[in-house]
């Protein structure tokens, strides 16, 4: 047993267990490579750990207070009455809040015709309040568009503020 040749550890052929070096070498390495280009191709077509899709950040609402109140007159069973109405629109978008700003005068028209044209029984209730307010902002819209603008980006009108007597 003395005349077997035994390989010479110094050149890598041969470890304890009988296991090339060079094999571990060229098995880490491929492994590495591989994992890498995985979760290089994971990211890149937007994998994430939670499974959730990505969702885009929205910017801070901008709200728009159509100043002053809006105070209109209407008749109720032969009975003069008023609604005071203070309206906030918001957008998340600077343009569409400078084209409301720039254009005041044309939306207070546009409101006050539609607010005047309500009648106590219509405004009396949640839903024609709710759709008193679609109606709004339908029309905050119309200006919106007409103007350049994305009506898309004008989210919301709020009723602040409702009074009726």
């Amino acid at each position: 047993m003395a005349d077997e040749e035994q390989p010479d550890e110094a050149e890598g052929e041969v470890t304890e267990g009988g296991k090339s070096r060079k094999g571990l070498i060229i098995g880490l390495v491929a492994m590495l490579v591989l994992g890498g280009g995985g979760f290089g191709a994971w990211k890149f077509l937007g994998g994430k750990a939670d499974g959730k899709p990505k969702v885009e950040e929205k910017l801070p609402p901008r709200y728009v207070t159509l100043d002053p109140p809006f105070v209109v007159n209407f008749e109720a069973e032969s009975v003069v009455r008023f609604l005071q109405v203070t309206i906030d629109v918001m957008t998340r978008d600077a343009a569409v809040e400078t084209l409301i700003k720039g254009n005041d005068p044309r939306v207070r028209n546009d409101l006050l015709l539609i607010l005047g044209n309500q009648s106590y029984a219509s405004v009396s209730t949640l839903e024609g309040k709710e759709a008193l307010r679609k109606r709004c902002l339908d029309s905050v819209k119309a200006i919106v568009t007409e103007m350049g603008g994305d009506a898309s980006k004008l989210e919301a009108l709020y009723f602040t503020s409702f009074v009726m007597q």
